[in-house]
Parts: structure tokens; sequence; C-alpha cells
């Protein structure tokens, strides 16, 4: 089993995939003739690993989205577990996907499965009571942010700080120039990074906003180029909401890439999730915003524990960036808000100095010590 073990394994969406595909590297090198077979992505495909069903479909957000899909979910999950029960692997690994891993876990493990969660449920954040199904469903949580072992182990979760594998992935001190010239946007003047999501339900609600606060900015910054990086699924239909409602020139759309466009920018408008997170590496200003279903907003507001949304403020325990959601996402707002930061040069420099330490904090040799831990559990 040492030599060739087996792995479960389920990411959800791109994010999830990237940090599956980067676990996948380092078990790679560890156990060279391992097997890994769930769900994933692109990316984890593309390192050996054979999906049973793409990560897209569970690229799910919201409880009036998820309802709507509930049925096709909870199929899969079942017909998955059903699976990994009849043909066990040594370890399964759930990838983020919280909603969907952890009941799965809970099923695995009961069934004697060892489970382990890489990135821990954001319960400092909100719903605060998934803790205890956290403790149910794993033998041990991977941890990307420093404080969160402790909290864990108050109760009695065992855990490993990994840091968090971006901030060994995007360079510390990028290279603008560099991205500029590979992206075709001009060497000078104000570069606009635009993040709307990577699910086609943030795309319908955020792009649209995003798209009409890059035309307004234009018109009071004609020398401003925007640059858009869109999952390839979806790059169709944002070009047509961008010819609808979009500015008429200095728009670039283009296929994936989202570091080399958060590298070639001044200040990114991001949709809140793991985008944030990464911008913050970049060390760049930020607009954060973001728009759910009305019932969806309702629901998760009285559950929210803290004042912030954004991981970047999360990790700085203060608003560093501005937070504008909800009925606060209209384009106007949006273009006046990207605009105060290209306004005040000091401000920008004050934030990317925060946003370099926080780069050092979370930057560790996350493979090595995510392997560790999986070995750990592997040898039990």
């Amino acid at each position: 089993m040492q030599g060739k073990p087996r792995f479960g394994m389920v990411a959800g969406e791109a994010s999830g995939d990237l940090l599956g595909s980067l676990v996948l590297d380092a078990m790679r090198a560890r156990w060279p003739e391992l097997s890994a077979q769930g769900i994933g992505g692109p990316l984890m495909e593309a390192r050996g690993f054979q999906s049973w069903w793409p990560s897209h479909k569970l690229a799910v957000s919201g409880y009036a989205e998820v309802f709507r899909h509930l049925r096709e979910i909870m199929g899969i999950r079942n017909a998955l577990r059903d699976r990994l029960l009849a043909d066990r692997p040594d370890v399964f690994i759930g990838v983020d996907a919280p909603d969907f891993n952890l009941g799965l876990e809970i099923d695995l493990r009961a069934g004697g499965i060892k489970t382990v969660h890489f990135v821990a449920p954001s319960v400092w954040a909100w719903r605060a009571s998934r803790v205890e199904k956290l403790k149910r469903a794993c033998d041990h949580v991977l941890c990307i942010f420093p404080f969160e072992p402790e909290l864990l182990a108050r109760h009695g979760i065992a855990s490993t700080y990994v840091g968090h594998p971006l901030a060994s992935v995007i360079p510390l001190d990028a290279d603008k120039a560099a991205a500029r010239t590979a992206l075709g946007l001009p060497a000078r003047g104000e570069v606009i990074a635009l993040l709307p999501g990577s699910r086609a339900s943030e795309i319908e609600a955020l792009a649209p906003r995003f798209l009409q606060a890059a035309r307004h900015l234009l018109e009071s910054r004609p020398n401003a180029w925007f640059v858009l990086p869109a999952v390839p699924a979806l790059q169709k239909r944002i070009a047509e909401i961008a010819r609808s409602v979009g500015p008429r020139q200095h728009l670039n759309i283009i296929g994936g890439q989202s570091h080399a466009a958060l590298a070639a920018c001044d200040v990114a408008l991001v949709a809140s999730g793991t985008a944030t997170l990464e911008a913050a590496l970049f060390q760049r200003p930020m607009v954060i915003s973001y728009r759910t279903h009305w019932l969806t907003y309702l629901m998760m507001k009285p559950r929210h524990l803290q004042p912030w949304v954004g991981l970047p403020n999360i990790l700085c325990r203060d608003f560093v960036v501005p937070e504008l959601l909800q009925s606060n996402a209209k384009p106007r707002r949006l273009a006046g808000a990207i605009a105060d930061w290209l306004d005040a040069p000091e401000r920008m420099r004050s934030v990317q100095e925060k946003f370099r330490d926080l780069h050092v904090q979370l930057r560790r040799d996350t493979a090595t010590l995510a392997i560790d831990a999986i070995q750990q559990v592997l040898a039990r």
C-alpha cells in the first residue's frame, strides 16, 4: 500500500481544481505509482487524476442556486459514496467544497475509510455549528490559515497548518511589465483587472455590473485599460455581455490567465472568494463585490460571525479594501471605488505593504507539510 496508495478525491470548481492539482503534484513525487479517482477538473486530470464526474458539476453557490441543482448534486454524491465504499481507497481527500464533501466524508469515515479535508471550512467566519460536522467527518484537517489549528484543537479536531499553496505559487514580486507585454496591454497607464467569478451564476449576476463599471471609468479615464480573465467555458457568454453593456474599447477578454491579469493590473475589481486572496498575494489594491439571490443573502446574513466578507479583510482584521455587496454593488459605485484607489497612490502603497506581509506569513512548504500529514493518516 505504501508504494501504490489509492486516493479518492473531490475538488469543486476552479479554485478546488487548482488546490487539488498542487496536492497531486506533491503526492506523485512521493508515490509515483499512486492512483487517484473521484471528482476533479482539467488541472487535476492533466496530472493523471481520473474524473468520474467533472468538477464544474459542483460549481454552484448560494442556497437558492443550490436548491435548483440539488437533485443532481445529491445523486452524484450518493453514487460517488457507493462507488468509493465498494472500491475502497486508502485515504479520501476532500478539497474544499465543504457542503458536498463533509457529508460524503462522514459516510466514508463511518464505513472505515480514512478521511482528510484540505482547507478548513470557515467556521470562524460563519456557520460555527459546522465544526461538529467537521469533527465527525475528518481524521485530519489541512489548514491554510495560521490561526485555524488552535481553534480546531479546542473541539478535538486534529489538524496541521500547511500555509496557503497559492502563496508559494504566486511570486513575491510579480513582473508587471512582462505580464502586460504577454497580454498585449500598454506598458504605461492604468490597467484594471475585472474578475467576476468562475461560476455561471456569478457571471450572470456580476459581469454586467463589472463591465458597466468599466464603461463608467473609461468616460473619466479614457486611457484606462481593462483585462477580464474568463473561465473558457464561460468566455463566449462574457463576450456577449461585454458587447451589450461593456466598454467599446480598451477591453481584453482572455481565456483563463487570471494570475497574468492580476500581475499586469494596478487595481482589481473582484468577486468575493478565493480570487480576492490571489489579488492580495499579488499585492494589488482591490474592490471586493458580490451579489447573490436575495433569499440566499437573507439566509446567510444572520449566520455571519464577522463584519468582513472578503478574505483579505478577514485576515487583516480590518476593512483594508472596500466591500460593495448586494444593493451596494452598483456600477457607478464600483467605478468610484476603483477611481478612489487610482487617485490615492499613498493609500495604494500602504495596502500593498500589508499584503506583502500577509504573503510572507502564508508562504510555507505547503506541499511537503500536506503530504507529511496525509502520510501519517495513511500509516495509521
